[in-house]
């Protein structure tokens, strides 16, 4: 998967492209597009910007944005809440730092744990959102707190206990995102763990179509089984929709030849639920968030 590059500076950018900062590569234009280069600056905008609808985005992954675009505010925190570093022997880092970047300093550092999150294609504030995992291992078993913002900018710092967090979901009643957190991680030896990180980073490569445009695994694996062993026992891979294909190497995943609009990819996401429902009776959830209008 290629990982959008992203922006360094803060300007406010009008009808921005979703396309280039989603790896899926498609999304219609944002009616404002932000990169907070700080949190002190993303919590002045806020503030500024309170009544528009938000959208958080970091790499891009895990995201379908349709092709009419965002009405509102996308705030693109990959490239500007890049800060990562140690406080009171925890290892903290701030919600738009990628997975793999967390992964290496973590070990580099001396810890171990957050290994798994090598394999990964987003960064900490959407892998918190999502309780994102791999391997047997989720990252809200790390954490020890976490900054979170909400529409006023003011920041606040909580514990795991003020979040209900499960399997791809951490949540709470409150209005509020995730713009750093902290992680509490046992000692480790960094040779070991860049070892596991490499390991990772191989079985990503054998067993994922890593070259073509894709946003991961689409669909959350139902209780018990695996969502990719049941796309492709219902013969599923390499079924198309225009430029949109059910990946040959994991049929958990959906391709852009280059050519797919995001309507060609929601219309396979749905025969593809279709076909599973119709032939083992299991409705597959979406891991994927979509987002947007269509046109």
């Amino acid at each position: 998967m290629s990982v959008p590059t992203p922006m360094k500076d803060s300007v406010v950018r009008h009808n921005e492209p979703l396309s280039g900062h989603t790896t899926w590569r498609v999304g219609g234009p944002a009616d404002l597009f932000y990169v907070p280069p700080t949190v002190a600056a993303l919590a002045a905008f806020l503030a500024a910007h309170r009544d528009l609808p938000l959208l958080w985005l970091g790499l891009g992954s895990n995201t379908l944005a349709r092709d009419g675009g965002f009405r509102g505010v996308v705030i693109a925190t990959a490239g500007g809440l890049s800060t990562i570093g140690l406080s009171d022997k925890r290892v903290r880092a701030e919600a738009g730092v990628p997975l793999a970047k967390l992964a290496r300093f973590s070990a580099q550092s001396g810890f171990m744990g957050l290994e798994f999150l090598a394999g990964i294609p987003g960064t900490v504030g959407g892998a918190l959102a999502m309780n994102a995992g791999a391997g047997g291992h989720e990252i809200w078993e790390y954490v020890v707190a976490v900054e979170t913002i909400d529409r006023q900018g003011r920041i606040t710092r909580r514990t795991r206990e003020d979040f209900e967090v499960g399997y791809r979901h951490a949540t709470s009643s409150r209005e509020e995102w995730f713009v750093g957190a902290f992680f509490n991680l046992a000692p480790g030896d960094t040779e070991a763990g860049m070892a596991r990180i490499r390991e990772q980073l191989a079985l990503r490569n054998r067993t994922q179509p890593l070259h073509t445009a894709n946003a991961g695994s689409v669909f959350r694996n139902p209780p018990g089984d695996y969502a990719g062993r049941l796309i492709e026992a219902a013969g599923l891979k390499g079924l198309r929709e225009g430029g949109a294909m059910v990946s040959p190497r994991h049929a958990n995943f959906i391709v852009n030849d280059g050519t797919a609009s995001a309507a060609d990819i929601e219309r396979l996401i749905d025969r593809v639920r279709s076909r599973v429902r119709e032939q083992t009776g299991i409705v597959l959830g979406l891991e994927v968030k979509i987002v947007g209008d269509a046109p």
